[in-house]
C-alpha cells in the first residue's frame, strides 16, 4: 500500500491570521482525520528564534497528538539534540515513548543557525560533540541503569516503552554525519538523496562491524497538495507554500543541503521547481500506478500557515479520490 504522512511546521503568517492558536488546534484535528484515513505517521519539525513562530516545541505537540491518536506513528525530523540537557531530554522522550506506545520516532539533527544555539546557551561551533555527548548520554539513560554522569551516578526513570530504545535516527549532510551513525551504530537520515553520502554510512558501518545499516533517504515528492484544478490549487496554497521557501532559503549556509531548500523566488519558479507539488486525484492515482508500494504521499496542508480551510481542501479531497484505490 503506498504511504501517506502529514508534515506540520506549524508557522503563522504575518498579521496573525491564522494565529497559532487556530494552526496549533487544525494540525491536532488532522492528525486524527489522518489516522481516521489510514495515513501512516505525522512529521514534526523543531525550529527557534523564527519570523513566523515556527514550531519550537515538537516533543509537547507529539505528545498532544499521540493523546487524541491510537496508531498513527509520529516523528520529530529534526529534533535538534544539541539544544537539550541531554537528561532532560531522555526523560521527556522517555515518557512520550511511553504514552504513545512506542509510535514515536526521532531524527537527531545538529541545526545550523547559531541563533538557536545562542538562545539555548550552547556553543555553535561545537554542535559536533555536543550532539555525540547527547547520543551517547541518551543511551546509557535509556538502558535503565545507573551510570557516571558530571562526577556522580545517576539512574533515569522510568525506563521508555521501546526496547533496548526509543527509535532514533542520526541526521546530517555530510561525510562527518554519515560517520556518527555508524559509529554510534544506528540509522541514518540525510535531508537529502545522495548516494555517495549513502555510501560513506554503509562503508563505515561495515568497517566497524555493524549489522544491517539503515539509510532513511528523504522521498519525493516531498511536500503536496490535492486539487481538482492545480492552477487553482497553486492560487490557493502557493502564496503560503513561496513564504515557507523564501524562509527556509534565507537560514541556508554555504555547504548546507537539504531538500526542503528551494531556490524559488516566485510561485512560478516553486511551481516549476518540483519539490512543491499540487496534483490531482488522478495524479496522485497514477503516481502509486507507476511506483507500487514504494509510492509516497508528504502532505503539507498547513504550510507557510495556510489557512486550514485551505489544507482541510486537499486531505478531504485525497481521502474521497485517492484513500480508497490504495
Amino acid at each position: 500500500m503506498a504511504f501517506s504522512m502529514l508534515r506540520f511546521v506549524l508557522s503563522a503568517p504575518p498579521g496573525g491570521e491564522p494565529g497559532h492558536r487556530e494552526i496549533y488546534e487544525a494540525a491536532l484535528e488532522m492528525a486524527e482525520f489522518a489516522e481516521e484515513k489510514g495515513f501512516g505517521m505525522v512529521v514534526l519539525s523543531e525550529h527557534h528564534c523564527t519570523e513566523g513562530g515556527f514550531m519550537p516545541s515538537p516533543l509537547v505537540m507529539a505528545a498532544a497528538i499521540a493523546g487524541r491518536t491510537r496508531r498513527i506513528a509520529l516523528m520529530v525530523s529534526a529534533l535538534l539534540a544539541p539544544l537539550y540537557d541531554p537528561i532532560r531530554l531522555a526523560e521527556d522522550v522517555s515518557v512520550l515513548d511511553l504514552i504513545s506506545a512506542g509510535r514515536a520516532s526521532f531524527v537527531l539533527g545538529m541545526g545550523y543557525r547559531p541563533i538557536e544555539y545562542t538562545a539555548t546557551n550552547k556553543e555553535f561551533r561545537r554542535r559536533g560533540k555536543l550532539l555525540d555527548q547527547v547520543i551517547e548520554t541518551l543511551l546509557k539513560a535509556w538502558s535503565g541503569e545507573p551510570f557516571e554522569y558530571n562526577g556522580e551516578t545517576i539512574q533515569v526513570t522510568p525506563k521508555p516503552f521501546t526496547q533496548p530504545h526509543p527509535r532514533i535516527i542520526v541526521g546530517g549532510s555530510t561525510p562527518a554525519g554519515a560517520r556518527r551513525a555508524a559509529r554510534f551504530g544506528l540509522p541514518f537520515g540525510p535531508p537529502i538523496s545522495d548516494a555517495e553520502l549513502n555510501q560513506v554510512y554503509i562503508d563505515e558501518c561495515k568497517r566497524l562491524g555493524v549489522e544491517s545499516p539503515v539509510v532513511v533517504d528523504p522521498r519525493e515528492p516531498f511536500s503536496l497538495y490535492v486539487a481538482e484544478d492545480p492552477d487553482e490549487g497553486w492560487k490557493q496554497i502557493g502564496p503560503h507554500w513561496l513564504r515557507e521557501a523564501l524562509s527556509y532559503a534565507s537560514w541556508q549556509v554555504p555547504g548546507q543541503r537539504s531538500y526542503q531548500h528551494s531556490h524559488a523566488t516566485n510561485i512560478e519558479e516553486l511551481r516549476a521547481e518540483g519539490k512543491f507539488r499540487v496534483w490531482t486525484p488522478e495524479q496522485c492515482l497514477a503516481w502509486v500506478e507507476e511506483h507500487g508500494q514504494s509510492a509516497w504521499f508528504s502532505h503539507f496542508p498547513l504550510g507557510g500557515g495556510a489557512p486550514p480551510a485551505v489544507g482541510w481542501k486537499s486531505l478531504e479531497l485525497f481521502a474521497e479520490k485517492v484513500v480508497p484505490y490504495l
